[in-house]
């Protein structure tokens, strides 16, 4: 089962550690922002060297060779997304120039403007040479049968309201962009008689090449602390899902169903719905899982959304002991002495999920397996500021996890020293939001901070009860 499939049937119905339930003091610890800012530069020089001439990040680049870093034939609706927002935080930041920003943003919305799309949405793989879908997979030549995935394309509807908000000329042609993207495509209403068949959930996906909708995915994404909940967030803030969407997404699976641990947890009752407020506990902390146990899908999205500024009880609190659990799996349970682990590059080849088994509600989850990835202790800075850069800097130091040109490599097997030889665009998006959210809080934020996130999305967090 891959780290998005989350099916409804089993849930009808070697740093010094502070230790401590949430945030804590290392969150608050002074970080030189010199170094934060190189880091940056070299993330995004990363970036500048994955995009193609027609404006799109590819997918990856392989910076093992002498001649120079060699992009990836395919990108993706994620890939395009963080282009956009790296982009605009190094406009930003002052990292290149206002002019340059506004120049390598409309060259992207230009060329995105001109991608094949159904149903309004965007497809999960283009060449980004020449923007025509991917039929054939490149590498390998297995055909690719073109699809909508909502998850992938609220990260590139996220990079394209950021664009928008940094280049006030491009509001007209992304809110002509926008307008098709209808999120209610993915969604199945909610059905009280038959919760499995209707539980008011986004599917995963369609394929598009059959009448009507298209071929569905055969799951939901039922699991709320995973990366999807920004499709959900963006429908509920449009208006094209309706806000009780939020509450029908699960803390955890129901007690009784196959999952990781049988939850601690209540019914309670929000804006009339009945919600299992489910919690797992792992170290003695209680959290709230997320499906696989990685850091991604915890924390990519308050990148964005400020959750535990509007949710400091719930979000802002499991956000922290999840950041714990993570530390303390790599540095006591494991004994790894480095610690942070997400989806990524295989150091040796390929793609697979890391995390950390007992944070995610999936029986089998994804383990940890000695490999470590830099973005995650990027997405840990908020809350153990101190750990997270002590870790990065461990990993430089001791595997030459660093590329003063183009950022940390990423992924590192701490177990035999092996460096990945590939930066990936969907993690080194994510450094780069990370570190500018740390250099200027709320640059990348603006544009999720008013509208219908203010009037729809932010109300919601704030009920939020979590029982943590």
């Amino acid at each position: 089962m891959d780290r998005r499939t989350f099916l409804m049937a089993a849930g009808a119905g070697g740093a010094a550690l502070t230790l401590g339930a949430a945030p804590a003091a290392g969150a608050s610890a002074a970080v030189d922002p010199a170094l934060l800012r190189t880091w940056f530069r070299a993330t995004y020089r990363s970036i500048e060297a994955m995009t193609t001439g027609l404006g799109l990040a590819a997918d990856k680049i392989d910076v093992s060779g002498a001649g120079g870093p060699v992009p990836s034939v395919q990108t993706s609706p994620t890939n395009i997304g963080c282009g956009l927002w790296a982009t605009a935080a190094a406009g930003g930041l002052g990292v290149i120039t206002r002019g340059v920003m506004e120049r390598r943003l409309t060259r992207t919305v230009a060329a995105v403007e001109r991608l094949e799309r159904a149903h309004g949405f965007w497809f999960n793989w283009y060449d980004a040479h020449d923007g025509s879908v991917l039929t054939t997979w490149p590498a390998t030549g297995e055909t690719v049968r073109p699809f909508l995935s909502s998850v992938d394309n609220a990260w590139l509807v996220t990079g394209l309201r950021i664009a928008a908000d940094a280049v006030p000329a491009l509001r007209p042609r992304v809110a002509k962009l926008l307008a098709g993207a209808d999120w209610s495509y993915y969604y199945t209403p909610y059905d009280p008689a038959d919760p499995v068949a209707g539980p008011g959930q986004l599917r995963g996906g369609f394929w598009p090449d059959r009448p009507g909708r298209g071929e569905p995915t055969g799951h939901h994404y039922g699991a709320l602390n995973t990366e999807p909940r920004m499709a959900s967030y963006l429908g509920i803030a449009d208006g094209s899902l309706p806000a009780d969407h939020y509450w029908h997404l699960l803390r955890t699976l129901l007690p009784g169903s196959g999952q990781e641990q049988e939850p601690g947890g209540s019914y309670v009752a929000m804006d009339g719905i009945r919600v299992w407020q489910g919690h797992y506990t792992y170290r003695g902390r209680a959290f709230v899982p997320t499906w696989g146990g990685s850091m991604f899908e915890a924390l990519m999205v308050p990148l964005f959304v400020p959750e535990p500024e509007w949710s400091p009880g719930s979000w802002g609190v499991t956000h922290g002991r999840y950041v714990r659990g993570q530390i303390e799996h790599g540095l006591q349970e494991a004994g790894y002495g480095y610690w942070g682990f997400s989806p990524a590059n295989i150091p040796q080849g390929g793609y697979r999920e890391y995390g950390v088994d007992a944070l995610g509600m999936q029986e089998d989850g994804y383990h940890s397996l000695g490999v470590v990835t830099p973005h995650a202790s990027f997405l840990a800075l908020p809350y153990a500021r101190r750990e997270a850069v002590a870790n990065l800097k461990a990993l430089a130091a001791d595997f030459g996890a660093y590329d003063e040109t183009y950022g940390f490599r990423d992924s590192v097997d701490v177990t035999t020293g092996r460096v990945s030889d590939f930066v990936l665009a969907l993690d080194q998006g994510m450094i780069a939001a990370a570190l500018a959210q740390q250099l200027r809080p709320g640059l990348l934020q603006r544009p999720f901070r008013t509208g219908g996130f203010a009037a729809r999305v932010r109300p919601l967090l704030a009920r939020e009860r979590f029982s943590v």
